[in-house]
């Protein structure tokens, strides 16, 4: 995208906001970089310069703008519909690798060298891991700035910095303010929180049609790890440094998110888990342009536009949770998977809520007694056989999963064909294209609507549909009366 000069100068001059987080402008006078959708005059064609992501723009010389912060846009929709090496790169080190590992650690998780990794992502971001990571170190150091009462020196280190003077540093080139005067712009006019929360608004790009998607991960939800509560969808999560809990409730231009954290060094990796489940970086346009070609989706995606996938924040947790489904209904499942949380889940503290563990690891679930699981013999031979596969790290269901890798091996599992196949291609590795062909919602909403019904003619049919079969599969999802689809009233 942003190597088309016309096509970005056309954006910036329409302040299209569909295009913030594909591509960023820089202005050569003022030495700022903004979001195409920036509020402000656009400057003249000469004095753009164009990068593909916020650390090429700060590598360039040039600080986030004041009025649009261009650091807070929602991400580029291309590291979640592509799993090439820089796809991979780039969710790998939004789920903060490269701060945990090094540069090292993630090419070793995507198997490749470091020299490889750095001439990928050079090339087609023009930024290097290092660079690409301090970026996401500047905006959550702004985040804690701007939205806990932690002291500046906390702030560094939560932040990810190596010492308070690179943070002081950093701040002041990326942002052109000094740790203090952020915080105290912040808090003009704004609400306190309660102790240890912190508040966030999650963009997204328009349009968005929450029903599916909250209606999804509330209907589904695990009692004790999940609950629908005040108008949130709240949930434990597992996080590198401890653990958190998450309060996520649906606004008309962005999601409400409450944050309460163990350790603040997990705040940027919460924040992108958070928004990978709830898909807040689809590029809902292009998707819709394409299927409403469909004249069977067309009437669906005019009533309710911008449907997104519900994905996980736990890869791992969500596979165990799809061979628990497999074959009976969703009550039946949740109450499968309480039983496991209570069994070998973590207990946690919820001060504001019902939540009380965090789903079971899969080497506590390896402790596992067979004969104890209320299912059919080849049921638990599935489970356990996951269980063991995913403990010993012999398939990867994490952000930089290599997505056809994962099928793969994952169909070479005993019990496990292809609605388990791709209903976790879709929930957990996050794959776009994934098509649950055999799923006996989807064979109702293709005989309803005149579509094959037969798992092979419809796949046949969908072909027209790719890239985004995910995305069809939420439409022809909601034509049917299921708690998936609603949002539970007040």
């Amino acid at each position: 995208m942003y190597e088309c000069r016309e096509r970005c100068v056309r954006a910036v001059q329409s302040k299209d906001a569909r295009f913030d987080g594909w591509f960023f402008t820089a202005v050569l006078t003022t030495k700022i970089y903004c979001r195409p959708s920036c509020p402000v005059v656009p400057p003249k064609v000469e004095n753009m310069r164009f990068y593909p992501s916020a650390a090429a723009a700060q590598q360039a010389g040039f600080r986030a703008c004041k009025r649009c912060r261009p650091d807070a846009s929602p991400g580029s929709p291309e590291w979640n519909d592509r799993a090439d090496l820089v796809a991979r790169a780039m969710r790998l080190i939004a789920d903060g690798v490269v701060d945990r590992d090094g540069v090292p650690g993630l090419a070793g998780q995507l198997g490749y060298s470091v020299r490889q990794v750095q001439r990928q992502l050079q090339a087609v971001l023009g930024a290097g891991p290092l660079a690409l990571a301090r970026a996401q170190r500047a905006q959550t150091a702004r985040l804690l700035i701007e939205t806990s009462e932690l002291q500046m020196a906390d702030v560094a280190f939560a932040a990810g910095f190596s010492s308070v003077r690179t943070f002081n540093e950093t701040v002041q080139e990326v942002f052109a303010l000094a740790p203090t005067e952020l915080r105290r712009r912040a808090r003009r006019g704004t609400t306190s929180t309660a102790p240890g929360t912190i508040s966030l608004r999650l963009p997204f790009r328009a349009p968005l049609t929450p029903d599916n998607l909250f209606g999804h991960l509330i209907a589904t939800g695990v009692p004790g790890v999940e609950e629908w509560r005040d108008g949130h969808y709240r949930r434990t999560l597992r996080l590198p440094h401890g653990h958190g809990v998450v309060a996520l409730r649906p606004m008309p231009d962005h999601i409400a998110c409450q944050l309460s954290l163990t350790d603040q060094r997990d705040l940027a990796i919460a924040i992108s888990r958070c928004r990978r489940m709830l898909d807040l970086d689809a590029d809902p346009v292009a998707v819709d342009d394409l299927l409403g070609a469909d004249p069977v989706l067309a009437p669906l995606i005019a009533k309710a536009p911008g449907r997104r996938v519900p994905h996980t924040v736990d890869g791992e947790e969500f596979a165990i949770r799809a061979v628990l489904g497999q074959q009976v209904s969703t009550a039946a499942a949740r109450t499968h998977a309480h039983r496991l949380v209570l069994q070998h889940g973590e207990p946690i503290e919820d001060a504001a809520g019902g939540l009380t563990h965090l789903f079971p690891t899969m080497q506590a679930l390896a402790e596992l007694d067979p004969e104890t699981l209320a299912f059919p013999k080849s049921r638990r031979t599935t489970l356990t056989t996951l269980i063991a596969t995913l403990a010993a790290g012999e398939i990867d269901l994490g952000a930089g999963a290599d997505w056809d890798r994962a099928r793969e091996q994952l169909a070479t599992l005993p019990g496990i064909g292809p609605w388990t196949v791709e209903s976790i291609a879709m929930r957990a590795l996050g794959d776009p294209d994934a098509f649950v062909a055999s799923d006996l919602g989807i064979r109702y909403a293709a005989r309803d609507l005149g579509l094959p019904e037969a798992p092979k003619l419809l796949t046949d049919h969908a072909r027209a549909w790719r890239p985004w079969r995910a995305y069809a599969v939420q439409y022809l999802w909601a034509t049917g009366d299921h708690a998936i689809n609603k949002i539970p009233t007040e």
